[in-house]
């Protein structure tokens, strides 16, 4: 038996029924036990950078819209997860998870690692960073200066990631809710990286430049039961400023709708729910199912008005539990790019 079979077998033994039966919706399952986000917490670096054992969800996530050097563009993810199995905090009870991804206009490549947490096949350390799982990493004196490193069997990629800008809180200060009920998370983004490197695809190596986005993410229980998944999306504007947002779809009540509007000089101005209007303007079937890959969104307190555009619509991660990301165009009042990760499409 191979090591990622045992471990996907491993994870469905350790995981409970109901939580794999919802998928994404099961990250409203019961915290008991487990810390949760208070809304006086604040965040310490680089301390917060590292794993929050004692939260039950977590995740380091960047993605990156480039070009190369005749302006074909390509999308890349990479995405570390960390799911507690137990409430006790200790290495030997957390999971560890990662995605990687490259998209572009023909094509979507991606890769999938599964680790325990106490054989030192995945772990993150805050000083000097590293994150990593298997032969994956994010690595740098701190993450604003880091190197990024993914592969598959039909890709790789190695990214240099720099920011002089300070991380982002989203939210109240990085307290996120999800809900009108309340439940949150703790959640900072870095949305100002320059990157540069090489993907490699079955053609042969590409040198490519661009923007890349951060978000770190931890929680016990993020979504509520009567919710499904969500649509979210990360746009780097051509004015300089970012712009992201999410709605958490809800079979019992309105979608939960909200997000934050950073300025070019870094400066968060978190929405209200109702000030973001996203609505899906064109479907595709994908996997065999239909999921939205075109959307207008409409901020009329930034005057915003745009279409953001799946740039390849078969954008589709089969992974454990399977979703749509990839990135997008943006046009409008507003020209861009960025990057959209929908959910919950079963």
């Amino acid at each position: 038996m191979s090591v990622k079979a045992f471990l996907t077998i491993f994870v469905f033994l350790c995981t409970p029924p109901a939580l794999l039966a919802q998928g994404f919706a099961g990250m409203g399952a019961d915290a008991e036990g487990y810390a949760l986000p208070s809304p006086d917490t604040r965040f310490s670096f680089p301390k917060d950078h590292a794993a929050h054992n004692d939260f039950r969800i977590e995740w380091w996530y960047v993605t990156a819209v480039l070009n190369d050097e005749e302006g074909q563009l390509y999308g890349t993810q990479w995405t570390l997860f960390r799911n507690a199995i137990r409430p006790t905090g200790r290495d030997q009870d957390q999971i560890w998870l990662g995605h990687a991804a490259v998209s572009t206009p023909k094509g979507h490549f991606y890769s999938e690692r599964l680790a325990r947490g106490d054989n030192g096949q995945a772990s993150v350390t805050a000083t000097p960073f590293r994150a990593e799982i298997d032969e994956w990493a994010m690595h740098g004196p701190d993450p604003n200066n880091a190197i990024l490193t993914a592969q598959g069997s039909d890709f790789y990629y190695k990214l240099d990631l720099r920011s002089e800008a300070p991380f982002v809180p989203q939210g109240d200060k990085g307290f996120s809710r999800k809900s009108a009920q309340g439940l949150a998370s703790h959640y900072y983004s870095q949305p100002f990286y320059e990157a540069s490197g090489v993907i490699e695809l079955p053609d042969g190596p590409i040198a490519v430049t661009g923007k890349a986005w951060m978000d770190r993410e931890w929680s016990s229980q993020p979504l509520s039961p009567t919710q499904t998944g969500w649509d979210w999306f990360s746009l780097h504007l051509d004015s300089g400023d970012k712009l992201m947002g999410y709605q958490l779809r809800d079979t019992d009540a309105d979608n939960y709708v909200v997000g934050t509007w950073i300025t070019s000089d870094g400066v968060p101005r978190p929405l209200e729910p109702g000030d973001l209007v996203m609505r899906p303007t064109d479907w595709a079937n994908v996997a065999g199912r239909e999921v939205p890959v075109a959307w207008t969104v409409r901020l009329e307190k930034h005057t915003v008005n745009v279409s953001i555009e799946a740039v390849y619509p078969q954008s589709w991660m089969p992974t454990l539990v399977p979703y749509w990301e990839g990135p997008v165009m943006v046009n409008g009042s507003h020209s861009g790019n960025g990057y959209l990760e929908m959910t919950g499409y079963e």
